[in-house]
């Protein structure tokens, strides 16, 4: 990850240790640790993103696998089906034998009676064509009569036997044919529903197959980037802590300073102070800045969107206060301070820092241009700075955009964020509230 790190002037080497160059030093690790403390939250925030998005992969692969179950059950009821209509089937397929046997065995009989079925059928005929004789009209053909009676006793009973059996093997006959074109259609039936169930099934498998191929791969995948972001915060964050103790050393170094010359040069400075107290020109604050509480006015003329401590629409709360101002509106110093930064940084557009001593700094954000320069000591109500026509990139870093140019502003002691309302004027403080 590439991290822009603010490089502000090297000071210039002294027998003594300068205590504005110390403190200024401070600033800019402080910078730095807030430029990292934003990447460290940004990271956590992908953090909590990718765990989002992986748990999601991780529930539904496990809902796969659950599937797994009912699409096992669903397999073994479609092998079950299948097995069955296959033995069904098998069974049909035996009967459909037996008729087709049996079929064979009548046309077999029919044919090996064909001849006296023939000779039937031809006596039959001859009877039709020449009946016997009247016995009464012609006595004369008694003898014939006779003969025909003979003929007919012997053949008569013979055959109704064979037509009877005839017409059995022709009723079987015509009942078998029927039985094996029902038999036929039901085995089509069964062997089309096999084919679906078993269509069915391998579309099952292949989407499952599938399904969890892709969960696992974006699993993975997810998995890798949350290590990477992992390994990424873990660096960001021990950073931080060092860059919090190197301000920690350097705060104290420039105490130390500050404590030796103030006990050098006491006298001199307070006759130096007196002079500035008077003189609009004063290179240094007036009073200091824990003693101006209820003293100092907003820098621009604007109404609050967001104040200190409120939600600022991510999870968190804001560390400063957001005031929607009238487009090209003129900024000034909050109150005396030297400017320890001024230039674009990163999602907050144009950053002025301002250093109001003991440890105190004031941020300004969102403006559109900067008027004053870098280590330029500024005085309460001096202009710095002018608004954009627009909101700038800060409006969107403190969760807010209206359109209207908005200025955030935020008060640091000590390298932690604190609440500006006790700073304001009585009024100031009423219409920020309001």
């Amino acid at each position: 990850m590439t991290v822009c790190v603010l490089a502000l002037p090297a000071q210039a080497q002294t027998a003594q240790p300068d205590p504005e160059a110390l403190q200024r030093e401070a600033m800019q690790k402080l910078v730095e640790k807030q430029a990292r403390e934003a990447e460290l939250k940004a990271i956590e925030q992908r953090l909590a993103g990718n765990k989002e998005a992986r748990e999601k992969l991780e529930g539904e692969i496990a809902a796969i696998r659950a599937d797994r179950a009912a699409l096992n059950k669903a397999l073994l009821d479609t092998t079950a089906r299948t097995q069955a209509g296959e033995e069904k089937l098998g069974e049909l397929e035996k009967r459909l034998s037996l008729l087709q046997s049996s079929e064979a065995a009548i046309r077999r009989s029919l044919e090996s009676r064909r001849g006296l079925i023939a000779e039937v059928l031809a006596a039959l005929q001859r009877i039709g064509r020449r009946p016997p004789p009247a016995v009464l009209v012609r006595p004369e053909d008694i003898l014939e009569a006779v003969r025909a009676s003979m003929l007919l006793g012997a053949v008569v009973p013979d055959l109704r036997q064979e037509v009877e059996i005839l017409g059995t093997d022709l009723a079987e006959l015509v009942r078998l044919r029927d039985g094996i074109a029902s038999e036929k259609v039901g085995i089509g039936a069964e062997m089309e529903q096999l084919a679906g169930e078993r269509r069915r099934l391998a579309a099952l498998i292949e989407a499952r197959r599938e399904r969890e191929a892709s969960a696992a791969k974006d699993a993975e995948a997810q998995k890798a980037i949350g290590a990477e972001l992992a390994g990424q915060a873990r660096s960001m964050r021990d950073f931080v802590e060092r860059i919090e103790k190197e301000i920690s050393v350097a705060s104290k170094a420039a105490d130390d300073a500050r404590k030796a010359i103030e006990q050098e040069t006491r006298e001199q400075r307070e006759r130096m102070t007196a002079l500035a107290f008077r003189d609009p020109a004063r290179l240094a604050p007036k009073i200091a800045f824990a003693d101006a509480r209820g003293m100092l006015s907003l820098p621009v003329a604007g109404s609050r969107l967001r104040g200190f401590g409120d939600p600022d629409g991510a999870g968190g709360t804001t560390r400063g206060i957001s005031l929607e101002t009238r487009p090209g509106a003129l900024v000034s110093a909050p109150s005396d301070g030297w400017v320890v930064y001024a230039g674009p940084f990163r999602s907050f557009g144009q950053l002025l820092i301002l250093n109001a001593g003991g440890g105190y700094y004031m941020l300004l954000a969102g403006m559109q241009r900067i008027d004053v320069a870098l280590n330029q000591f500024v005085l309460a109500g001096e202009p710095v700075a002018v608004m954009g026509e627009t909101s700038e990139a800060a409006a969107t870093t403190v969760g807010v955009g209206t359109g209207q140019p908005v200025l955030y502003i935020e008060f640091r002691k000590d390298g932690a964020s604190i609440d500006p309302a006790p700073w304001w004027t009585k009024s100031q403080g009423e219409k920020v509230r309001g």
